[in-house]
């Protein structure tokens, strides 16, 4: 099982940024729901959005936001 972000979609392919590369991955074989940010697993060939560790991860980047734009 591997783990990766949506960064952007460029025409038909998403972005996807893993640990140590990007990839681009046909929009087709996406979930249909998917968006930018979303966290993606892969597993057995079967690609669906981690919406537990997108949650997270949109909450971590607002803390940090918040702590940076603070008054």
């Amino acid at each position: 099982m591997k783990k990766g972000i949506i960064d952007r979609f460029e025409g038909n392919f998403a972005v996807v940024e893993f640990e140590d590369r990007t990839e681009d991955i046909p929009k087709e074989i996406l979930p249909k729901d998917c968006k930018v940010g979303d966290v993606l697993t892969i597993s057995d060939n079967k690609i669906t959005v981690d919406k537990a560790e997108t949650l997270k991860r949109k909450e971590e980047i607002n803390e940090l936001m918040n702590e940076l734009f603070e008054d």
